[in-house]
């Protein structure tokens, strides 16, 4: 078919249209691309051909509450590799290695890898600054010194299983390290360079370096000096028991604060690789879990007194050694019981039937509402990792004879940071507060506190004022007339409980392993202290009141002294069992004669003389010293008028 020439001329200019439009579209396309994207399109690029040697950031220190450092950084060395940049990767991996202490073929086999920048593990890794100018020397093209951190613990084994420790490449892996590693771990910064595809640095290019952002310091509520008194006697009673393990916690109770956390077996986090996993894995105060005993009694005491359940005072109970609830024979711990007691004494003595008496007149649903409001059943939330939720009966579940054990610690499963918080708040007045081991966060570079740990109160009221304070004044009994006799310190004002608690091996109770404790705290008229402390299977007698009690009276007695608690004239005078020395007051014999100290002193001390003369003109010690009966009083004596004399 012929086409007109017409056809032809108006084909040829729609062919010239189009082509028009699709040339002017390539142009505004081109002039898009160079002008509107042209920067972004540089910026992809130079990120293609950038490379960044990382600098760490400076890791946050830790604190104690004083400001004692307890973790901080040293600057190490580490090597790095830019794979494209090394020349002669057999040759340089030969030197390396040689420097380094590695095999060769795990050196090539990492300086060969496709990857921008690789770190030379381990021995390359936090060198030292000898071993980094040893590898600066070799001048290895691709090979790289980058200034690096290592975390350091000055105090060894002080506090390890609160501080944790970091990983090779300074994250935080347990304790507090690993719980607030994004605050300690700020932002690392590099220097930068471009390269190109073989991964040599462009020429004329220049480095830009941005600089890292260090981590806050973290300050704690530990205070060092108490965590050292409270770890000094672990060990002690660690080697003199021969236990399994120790625990102890010192905390403030009117703010959760902890002071003092520490059990053994302990580790070094310098060293940690040297321990085994279950001792640094596992922060026994908030991870173990066990039948309390009678340190649990303290809850349901509370509760009578708080439920008007029991008069203390003028109610008394006949305890035969033992009482039946429901076809069981729960027995008390002492052979024969106590026979009649009024129940301040049932709290004294800890007297088993006398508290499943006050659980059952509390009922399983009452008794079991204050357990869950003191917190026990559930993590208390401290800022630890690892912290296990201990186990109730399911009220559904609850008997006459689980009702009776409960009452007095047995089948319930508590963590020791549990137990302090609960009792922390039956003695401050019905405040449970959370836990906690943080206390603040400050910047490294101002000095400035930005952000400060206020006490969380979780729930309020459980008990009134007036029934904490029966509760302080029962409990201060139990020490100076009460099982709690070897807590008694001279001076203070203590109040506290034993508790002796069979093991449950294979899912029956051991007739030969226990877990003794004692929980104590002081001023008992306004609490500023309490110190929880356990003792899994010591060898020898097995009571809270021999091993456990001993143990916390050690770590109060210093750390009251340490925290400028002032002594009390109120205490309450200290009974004794027979064997036990009691305690005297040392009288004033100054101006006194020979003949009249003996008068005086009757059978309460020995006295050495010094000196000639009738009258005493001063005496060692001092007068008001309390020491043990039958102590020796070193008098001078001289003669006045002599004296006199001499002294014109």
């Amino acid at each position: 078919m012929k086409v007109s020439s017409v056809t032809i001329r108006r084909r040829l200019f729609i062919a010239l249209i189009g082509a028009t439009v699709l040339f002017l579209a390539l142009i505004i396309r081109l002039g898009y691309v160079q002008l509107g994207m042209g920067t972004w399109l540089s910026n992809k690029a130079e990120e293609n051909w950038r490379r960044e040697i990382p600098f760490a950031a400076k890791r946050g220190e830790i604190w104690d509450r004083n400001g004692a450092r307890l973790a901080y950084n040293v600057t190490t060395p580490s090597v790095m590799a830019v794979p494209a940049q090394v020349k002669e990767p057999e040759a340089t991996a030969a030197k390396l290695a040689s420097a380094l202490g590695m095999s060769e073929e795990k050196v090539l086999q990492t300086i060969t890898k496709k990857k921008l920048i690789v770190n030379i593990n381990p021995g390359g890794r936090k060198i030292t600054q000898e071993k980094a100018e040893e590898i600066r020397a070799l001048n290895l093209p691709g090979i790289v010194v980058a200034e690096d951190n290592q975390r350091y613990y000055p105090y060894g084994g002080l506090a390890a299983h609160v501080l944790g420790f970091t990983g090779i490449d300074n994250q935080g892996l347990t304790g507090v390290e690993a719980a607030y590693d994004k605050e300690l771990a700020g932002h690392n910064g590099s220097i930068s360079f471009l390269s190109d595809a073989r991964g040599q640095k462009m020429e004329g290019s220049s480095d830009t370096f941005q600089k890292p952002t260090d981590g806050l310091n973290l300050q704690l509520t530990i205070d060092k000096h108490i965590q050292t008194i409270m770890e000094r006697e672990l060990d002690q009673a660690m080697t003199k028991y021969q236990a399994k393990h120790v625990i102890a916690i010192a905390m403030d109770p009117n703010s959760g604060e902890i002071l003092g956390m520490a059990s053994r077996p302990g580790y070094e986090p310098d060293k940690f690789r040297e321990y085994s996993s279950e001792v640094y894995n596992r922060n026994l105060p908030i991870w173990m879990t066990y039948e309390p005993g009678s340190t649990f009694k303290i809850i349901t005491l509370a509760a009578a007194l708080n439920e008007g359940k029991v008069d203390l005072h003028n109610e008394r109970f006949h305890d035969p050694g033992a009482i039946e609830v429901g076809g069981a024979r729960l027995r008390c711990w002492k052979r024969g019981g106590h026979g009649s007691e009024s129940f301040l004494e049932v709290v004294q003595n800890s007297c088993n039937p006398g508290f499943v008496v006050l659980g059952q007149r509390l009922g399983k649903e009452t008794l079991f509402n204050y357990i869950t409001n003191f917190g026990f059943g559930r993590k208390t939330g401290i800022d630890l990792g690892g912290e296990e939720n201990g186990i109730l009966f399911k009220l559904d579940r609850v008997g006459p004879v689980e009702l009776a054990t409960t009452a007095f610690g047995q089948g319930v499963s508590v963590t020791p940071i549990q137990q302090i918080s609960a009792v922390s708040a039956a003695i401050n007045g019905g405040k449970l507060y959370q836990p906690h081991v943080a206390k603040g966060w400050v910047n490294p570079e101002t000095g400035e506190m930005v952000k400060e740990v206020k006490p969380t109160l979780i729930r309020d009221n459980i008990i009134t004022e007036e029934t904490s304070k029966q509760v302080r004044e029962a409990l201060e009994t139990v020490v100076a007339k009460g099982t709690g006799r070897n807590a008694f310190i001279d001076g203070y004002r203590v109040g506290g409980k034993t508790g002796t608690a069979q093991k449950v091996i294979n899912g029956r109770y051991s007739a030969d392993e226990h877990i003794v404790s004692f929980i104590g705290f002081a001023p008992a008229d306004d609490p500023k202290l309490i110190v929880y402390a356990a003792v899994d299977d010591p060898k020898g007698l097995q009571f809270g009141g021999l091993i456990a009690a001993p143990l916390v009276k050690s770590i109060m007695s210093d750390s009251l002294r340490y925290m400028g608690v002032e002594p009390s004239k109120e205490q309450i005078e200290r009974t004794y069992t027979y064997g036990e020395t009691p305690i005297v007051v040392v009288p004033n014999l100054v101006g006194m004669t020979v003949t009249e100290i003996y008068e005086d002193l009757n059978m309460n001390f020995n006295l050495a003389r010094a000196g000639s003369g009738s009258t005493v003109i001063s005496q060692a010690p001092k007068a008001g010293t309390r020491v043990e009966r039958g102590s020796t009083i070193r008098v001078y004596l001289s003669d006045p008028k002599q004296d006199s004399t001499t002294s014109e």
